[in-house]
């Protein structure tokens, strides 16, 4: 076997060990256990009301040709937030959906990362579907005030058995898990909040990559996508993987495509354009971040093993 084609293999194994230890103990893929009642396509809203900034006022399209729709990443990001400062899950996992679909199209290495946090999203719907056919993991009396929503209109009935669904919400999952022993603070466990806290340790990473992208060019340059994945990954998950999963990160980082990609990506035709899309994404994803964090902190639950 020539050198190249050691070399090749070598990366191979490498990218193969980073998808399965990505976020910290891969598990089987459920591939047929993803059940989704959030109809994507049917979501898209007027988002004329948001207050992200950036843009607001105008409202994104739906991008023809492609699988990843920054439209929709925008739109379920700004359905999950709750006037309570909780996040709701459905919208929250809906998200991830087409931040998948983003990393998918970044190439078959990315690719191998998107299966591990699609693995973990599978994890917590399927929780949320066996909770919903257990009488014991419904939503106590003192779950229903953190889970209830003001309601306009004749919606209240066809969302109530929504509302007292025990993974509603981050917080009345959270709560549901500690009252019923399933959240360990000293091993690893398969319950939702640890699994939470890796979509969110990676929301991290992909957030700050996305700001980067959005940034303008320095000293009339704009840096390279994989310089700027690599620097977001070294100061958010790489902390938390072993050195093998650093160095195989890093080699599927230099596979990432140049900045016209991105351009087509989100429908825009310059980087002005992308900025201004891209700012806005960022802000909605650090609201969902920002009230994830906090009730994750509230209860200690930062450092899950």
């Amino acid at each position: 076997m020539g050198v190249k084609s050691k070399a090749a293999a070598a990366i191979l194994i490498l990218l193969l060990f980073l998808g399965s230890l990505w976020l910290q103990g891969g598990l089987d893929y459920h591939w047929d256990s993803c059940v989704k009642g959030y109809n994507q396509l049917n979501k898209l809203h007027q988002l004329s009301n948001s207050s992200v900034g950036d843009g607001a006022e105008s409202q994104l399209e739906l991008c023809p040709g492609q699988t990843f729709q920054v439209s929709l990443l925008l739109s379920h990001l700004l359905d999950a937030p709750t006037h309570n400062s909780d996040v709701l899950l459905q919208p929250y996992l809906s998200s991830w959906d087409e931040l998948v679909n983003f990393m998918d199209s970044l190439g078959p290495m990315v690719g191998l990362i998107s299966k591990e946090i699609e693995s973990k999203t599978s994890i917590i719907r399927q929780l949320a579907l066996t909770a919903d056919g257990n009488p014991e993991a419904e939503v106590g009396p003192d779950l229903h005030s953190i889970n209830s929503v003001n309601s306009q209109g004749g919606g209240t009935k066809n969302k109530a058995s929504v509302h007292t669904s025990a993974y509603h919400s981050v917080r009345s999952m959270i709560l549901v898990e500690l009252n019923q022993g399933l959240v360990s603070f000293h091993h690893q466990t398969d319950s939702g909040c640890r699994t939470l806290l890796r979509l969110h340790r990676a929301l991290l990473w992909l957030k700050l990559f996305l700001e980067k992208l959005a940034e303008t060019p320095v000293e009339g340059r704009l840096r390279s996508p994989s310089d700027l994945c690599r620097e977001a990954y070294k100061s958010t998950l790489a902390q938390h993987h072993t050195w093998y999963v650093r160095k195989a990160a890093e080699l599927a980082f230099i596979a990432l495509p140049e900045r016209g990609f991105f351009f087509r990506l989100v429908c825009v035709q310059n980087q002005e354009e992308m900025s201004k899309v891209l700012h806005r994404v960022s802000r909605a994803i650090g609201e969902v971040y920002d009230r994830t964090q906090k009730a994750l902190e509230e209860h200690g639950m930062l450092d899950l093993p």
